[in-house]
């Protein structure tokens, strides 16, 4: 029997050995992570004396995703063009001695001065307020923290950043567009923003989200400069770079328009 056991030993230590070895090795079967790459019809744009708003159309292509997921619509979008930061300050009218004047105020910290929000679909039904925060996505979710905010009551915050937000939209400033975001193809998606005539100058950042069945996968950004252009440029330059030298000439121009409408309008 003694020669049995050697032998059959002898043939089954290989094959441990072998199965160690492919249990000590790394698992290739696990799938790749979704990606997306996302592009812009043009990387800047001129503002105008005419210059009434534009469309900025945005090219997204996704990859590795899971196809059934993708077919019943698991996979959603959201796409954000956020503009330069600026602290802003809200204030409030009161009725005084029967004259409206500013009572009280709040000032928000480096808020963006204009954002245009598409999506695949309204955001509150993509993911979890929570993710929305965490993420900073939708005017609701936009972080507002005051500066030097000192108060028990907690409904003034709120009531200053409801006024905040509602002003920008009424100011066309803030806009959002729940189905502007659509797929064109099984991965290549197109999205829509709105640009306001008023859009602010600078450097703004366009954001694109990827969410699967309500969970945030990736994030994508690029730059869109804001710039003005001709006589609008120049004047800008030369309040910012010579305010002095702008002031005087202002003054000096608004006397001789004064002079001249009056020498030429008056009655013999």
């Amino acid at each position: 029997m003694r020669p049995v056991l050697v032998a059959l030993a002898l043939l089954i230590a290989p094959i441990a050995v072998q199965a160690q070895v492919l249990l000590d090795q790394p698992s290739t079967s696990t799938s790749s992570r979704e990606d997306m790459e996302i592009g812009t019809s043009t990387s800047e744009i001129a503002i105008t004396s005419d210059f009434t708003g534009a469309d900025l159309t945005i090219f997204g292509a996704l990859s590795n995703t899971d196809q059934l997921l993708l077919a019943i619509g698991q996979y959603d979008i959201v796409v954000v063009l956020e503009g330069p930061r600026e602290n802003a300050t809200v204030r409030r009218k009161e009725r005084v001695f029967g004259i409206w004047v500013n009572t009280r105020s709040m000032t928000f910290e480096r808020v963006p001065e204009a954002y245009s929000l598409s999506s695949t679909r309204a955001i509150d039904s993509i993911t979890t307020p929570l993710s929305l925060n965490d993420h900073g996505i939708g005017m609701d979710h936009i972080p507002l923290t005051p500066i030097g905010f000192v108060s028990n009551n907690a409904s003034d915050l709120t009531e200053f950043r409801d006024a905040f937000r509602r002003l920008q939209e009424a100011g066309g400033l803030y806009v959002r567009d729940p189905a502007g975001v659509r797929f064109v193809s099984s991965s290549l998606f197109r999205a829509t923003l709105r640009l306001p005539a008023d859009v602010p100058n600078g450097v703004h950042t366009v954001h694109a989200y990827l969410f699967k069945s309500g969970k945030f996968v990736v994030e994508r950004t690029l730059p869109l400069r804001v710039i003005k252009t001709g006589i609008e440029q120049t004047i800008t330059d030369a309040a910012h770079e010579r305010p002095i030298t702008y002031g005087c000439f202002a003054v000096l121009l608004a006397v001789i328009t004064g002079w001249t409408a009056s020498f030429v309008f008056r009655k013999n």
